[in-house]
């Protein structure tokens, strides 16, 4: 893709950057996998816009820790759905540069809000998926944990073969506490004196998802905002670069190794 003049100027400015840098982290959101050809509106997986289910309830009602405790079937008929659109995707080029560059740099984090799992089967190891994988099923009754490629041989719901409990996926429902172990993850990432933050494909709405940004900015770490839409963020940002993440990131890896 051809990058006006000043996006390649900000693109060639992140790249100086990245010649002395040592230590990453990337924020990343729905929007890296949009490559991937995943949707990046609403739900787990962003399938559902402004429409109400079958039952007549919102997505994030049936998409609940409540619904699932109650009426786990109800849970299950749109996990499964969610999980039918993406099947076959997989990771894209955005993906594949930052796992790449975990071989290049001292240290690289991913915390990512996607439950898609695309940044670890990428090759990335030091992955914080702050709101779980959808592969990965738990029983809520006993220890039984087991992960799937996909959904297309369970019974939906997936009764635990140990003690009969309808499973349920490893998972952040709305309504829910996301993991405190994760979150403790988070701090530590960030107390690594990074070097440069990436925040990629996310609007940024939640205040766990826009704190790491804030606070890289308050330490005079270099930012770098990768969205072609404008965020809450956007202003805060050292380089705001409006396009998509695979050319952005493809870009920007060329210019690190090029160089």
């Amino acid at each position: 893709m051809a990058f006006t003049a000043e996006v390649q100027q900000k693109i060639q400015q992140v790249v100086t950057l990245l010649k002395s840098a040592k230590k990453l982290f990337f924020v990343t959101g729905a929007g890296i996998s949009a490559d991937s050809g995943l949707p990046t509106y609403r739900g787990l997986g962003g399938l559902y816009n402004d429409t109400e289910t079958e039952e007549g309830l919102p997505i994030e009602t049936v998409l609940s820790g409540e619904m699932m405790q109650e009426r786990p079937h109800v849970t299950w008929r749109y996990l499964s759905e969610i999980e039918e659109a993406c099947r076959g995707a997989t990771f894209n080029r955005a993906h594949s540069v930052i796992a790449e560059m975990e071989q290049h740099f001292e240290r690289v984090c991913v915390f990512t809000q996607n439950v898609d799992g695309f940044h670890r089967w990428a090759g990335s190891a030091n992955v914080i998926d702050i709101h779980g994988d959808l592969h990965n099923l738990m029983c809520p009754k006993c220890t039984y944990r087991h992960t799937v490629e996909n959904y297309a041989d369970l019974k939906i719901p997936p009764p635990c073969p140990q003690c009969n409990t309808v499973l349920r996926p490893d998972v952040v429902l709305f309504g829910e506490w996301l993991d405190a172990d994760k979150l403790g993850r988070l701090e530590y990432e960030l107390d690594q004196d990074l070097d440069v933050l990436f925040s990629i494909g996310t609007s940024s709405l939640f205040p766990y998802i826009s704190k790491p940004v804030l606070i890289a900015e308050m330490r005079g770490i270099p930012t770098v905002e990768i969205n072609p839409e404008v965020t809450d963020i956007s202003e805060v940002v050292t380089y705001h670069l409006p396009t998509r993440a695979v050319e952005a990131m493809e870009a920007i890896w060329k210019g690190v190794r090029d160089r």
